[in-house]
């Protein structure tokens, strides 16, 4: 099965075109104003128009409200919401309820310790996204550049597709993958030449290098929940289905990174 890509935190036209262009299967918009990355709701939606099917659109958001969250919708148009706050296994119930897209939630990881929590998020989440846990004293969860010991991932037994990020570069993308065996990766400060900044060629090399990453049989990133294909109140919407696999119509766009070009050259870190 191939890898996931997802660039993070594009901001620019310029930008995104580079990552749709070089082949990535999800583009992420951030919207936390603490960010250097944080869009506004108009810049959004001339973004959100311009991918024009070409990758799934996910809206990073953080211990957003649900006026905040609509607003976001009615912008964007996502076909996921990433949750990186502390929102808790009730409020993502709560979205996926209010809202009819399936949800990512982002859990912070430093040691062993930190996936306790995991089983309760995995009974309701679509996937989960593992992030280096940021300092006490940073301003926000992720985008960061710290790496988390990739080690603490290596024997999880989760029936749920994963994705890994922080820290993530060109140089290090395939260790990440070898020893997590994730279906996909993130990044977003390491395809940047200053914080906030993408830099083309950066996102080039992280797509190139993540695409000629050998995968160990990873669990998938896309692929409908099992114990919840036909609840579309638990699970995905029947609009928003992000399985390549799926028997049904697919969502557009078709998240399979199949059929698409691929690119990059030298990046740094998530």
């Amino acid at each position: 099965m191939s890898l996931i890509v997802k660039i993070c935190g594009l901001s620019t036209h310029e930008t995104l075109d580079v990552a749709l262009d070089s082949g990535a299967d999800m583009v992420g918009f951030v919207f936390f104003p603490p960010s250097p990355r944080h869009l506004k709701l108009g810049v959004a939606r001339g973004l959100g128009q311009a991918v024009k099917g070409r990758a799934a659109k996910a809206a990073l958001t953080v211990d957003a409200d649900d006026a905040t969250l609509a607003g976001i919708m009615e912008a964007l148009a996502p076909d996921l919401l990433q949750l990186h706050g502390h929102e808790t296994p009730a409020r993502l119930r709560e979205i996926k309820q209010k809202f009819a897209l399936p949800v990512m939630k982002a859990l912070a990881v430093q040691t062993s310790a930190d996936l306790a929590g995991l089983p309760a998020y995995a009974g309701v989440a679509d996937r989960i996204l593992f992030d280096a846990r940021a300092p006490k004293d940073a301003t926000r969860p992720g985008g960061l550049g710290a790496v988390f010991d990739w080690h603490v991932l290596e024997n999880l037994d989760l029936k749920l597709p994963f994705m890994v990020s922080g820290g993530l570069h060109a140089g290090n993308v395939a260790d990440a993958v070898r020893i997590t065996r994730a279906g996909g990766v993130d990044v977003s400060s390491g395809v940047e030449r200053a914080v906030g900044i993408k830099d083309p060629d950066m996102i080039r090399a992280f797509i190139r290098a993540a695409r000629s990453t050998e995968l160990p049989s990873p669990l998938p990133v896309y692929g409908e929940r099992s114990d919840r294909s036909g609840d579309p109140g638990e699970g995905e919407a029947p609009h928003s289905r992000l399985s390549p696999n799926s028997r049904e119509e697919p969502l557009t766009p078709t998240l399979s990174p199949q059929g698409r070009g691929e690119g990059a050259e030298t990046a740094r870190r998530r």
